[in-house]
């Protein structure tokens, strides 16, 4: 017997889908229509295979070709019906009294060029535009019941971190210690999947690396690569033997329920090198004036040319946040449903900080051949500053 479970509260739901119904309103739009599963779940409450027609006003029809049923028991949205194919949407629509729209929203940071064209075959007279952006703003300021989920996430997540001294032991491949600790995650209740917006962006819990395999650059969107298995993957953790005496980094997302919780912690097996303490403490003392300048109104570009002068001021501008060409422009990241979301403290960002934006803030000195030191910490924009949610130590654990 299936037995399927109801997530997101329906007062959420409700809120969220005014604040899109308002967005509508604003640009002069009759509907959207949403269909990026973050976006689809973050509105509906299912990732059941569907497309949900959200009108300017009036209630949203979740239409849904599969799994139906389970769609009807995790969303508490008042109209769903079942859609065999997309084709018969227009129809549909009428059927349920919405007028033809003359234009429509949709998601078009994200959807394939082919998806497009279907939609525009079948809404012949009205025009689409792109409406992600208006979506990101909306979902990254985080409610009380989000900041809740993502906090159980970072509890999680600090018990994980505190699980690497236990396995970390000399000899042993970066593969085997992370296969090791992601078994440990996926006990306490990891889904597995860590989406990301950004096209061709994948990762498979984070990144474990080791001495010099953290500072091997790739194409993620990271200060740290990673050698990767195989040239087939190009990033994260390796074959490489953990020494003694090397930074060992362990930058892993715990998703539970959806959410996500991003941090960082560096260990390692006997004492590090002072230049990497040194370094390493600096790190620190980059975060704490973050979590002190990180208050409602600043601009997210000007926090992180804030961090990037502190990074200076204490000799590390060439190697903070990466290395040469491959350095990277930002400092922090949005998070919640997806691992990229607004907003990004980086270079030119003007999107001023709110309270209830939750960000992954990341200062991180990347050292060719000796390796990655820093921290990550997931935060919570308030009236006073960022709050820490992830809260475990923060110093180089020797093991």
């Amino acid at each position: 017997m299936k037995t399927y479970t109801r997530g997101v509260p329906e007062g959420e739901l409700i809120n969220r889908l005014k604040a899109l119904q308002a967005v509508l309103e604003e640009r002069d739009l009759d509907a959207a229509i949403i269909i990026n599963k973050p976006d689809f779940f973050y509105f509906s409450g299912t990732v059941q295979q569907g497309w949900l027609y959200v009108p300017r006003e009036g209630p949203p029809l979740l239409m849904v070709d599969k799994e139906y049923n389970r769609a009807r028991v995790e969303s508490s949205l008042e109209r769903v019906v079942f859609l065999s194919s997309i084709q018969e949407a227009p129809r549909v629509l009428d059927e349920q009294g919405y007028s033809a729209p003359e234009n429509i929203g949709m998601e078009l940071d994200v959807i394939p060029a082919n998806i497009y064209f279907q939609f525009k075959s079948l809404f012949k007279t009205a025009g689409i535009v792109d409406l992600s952006t208006d979506v990101r703003l909306i979902r990254a300021v985080k409610s009380g019941y989000e900041i809740k989920m993502i906090r159980r996430a970072s509890w999680l997540a600090d018990k994980v971190a505190a699980k690497v001294p236990e396995l970390l032991e000399p000899g042993k491949t970066e593969i085997t210690l992370a296969g090791e600790i992601e078994a440990y995650a996926r006990s306490m209740g990891h889904q597995g999947i860590v989406r990301m917006r950004l096209w061709g962006s994948e990762i498979f819990y984070g990144h474990l690396l080791s001495r010099v395999s953290g500072a091997i650059p790739s194409y993620l969107s990271s200060p740290t690569g990673g050698s990767g298995t195989s040239p087939a993957i190009g990033m994260g953790v390796g074959h490489k033997k953990i020494e003694r005496n090397e930074p060992v980094l362990l930058d892993y997302v715990f998703a539970l329920d959806g959410y996500l919780s991003d941090h960082s912690r560096i260990f390692s097996i006997g004492p590090l090198p002072d230049e990497l303490l040194k370094a390493h403490d600096a790190m620190l003392e980059l975060q704490a004036l973050a979590k002190r300048e990180g208050v409602p109104g600043v601009l997210a570009g000007d926090l992180y040319e804030i961090m990037v002068a502190a990074a200076g001021e204490r000799g590390y501008a060439d190697h903070f946040m990466g290395v040469g060409d491959c350095r990277g422009r930002f400092t922090g990241h949005g998070l919640g449903l997806e691992l990229d979301e607004f907003p990004f403290v980086a270079k030119g960002e003007t999107l001023p900080l709110e309270a209830g934006m939750v960000i992954a803030m990341e200062p991180k000195v990347v050292l060719p051949g000796k390796g990655v030191v820093g921290v990550e910490n997931t935060v919570v924009v308030t009236e006073s500053g960022l709050e820490t949610l992830t809260t475990i130590r923060e110093d180089v654990v020797v093991v």
